[in-house]
């Protein structure tokens, strides 16, 4: 009876181990998941690369743009400042001629 209980879980133990030990099959599943996931991960990266790239353009554009719209602002400032000039030297011609008139009519 013994040597039948040893027998059966020497075999039970057996059984339960190859069982339990990976196939061929199952190592070449893991090798093709393995494959599927560096791809993935190579895609991803190149992925991110290019969106890196995109941004990195866009970044440059919108600086472009600052200093373009730095540089309007500037020369919209220049302007002001000469058209104020300009109305200033006006109202100065302006009330000259006005004292020049004023002076003519009492004589």
């Amino acid at each position: 009876m013994k040597k039948v209980l040893l027998v059966f879980s020497v075999v039970f133990a057996l059984a339960i181990a190859f069982g339990g030990c990976a196939t061929k099959g199952d190592l070449e599943e893991a090798q093709a998941r393995e494959k599927a996931i560096a791809a993935k991960a190579d895609q991803a990266a190149q992925d991110a690369e290019e969106a890196k790239m995109a941004a990195d353009e866009a970044i440059m554009k919108a600086n472009e743009a600052v200093a373009r719209a730095e540089e309007a602002e500037k020369r919209a400032i220049e302007r002001e400042r000469i058209a104020a000039e300009k109305e200033r030297m006006a109202e100065e011609k302006a009330q000259k001629a006005e004292e020049a008139f004023q002076k003519s009519m009492k004589k």
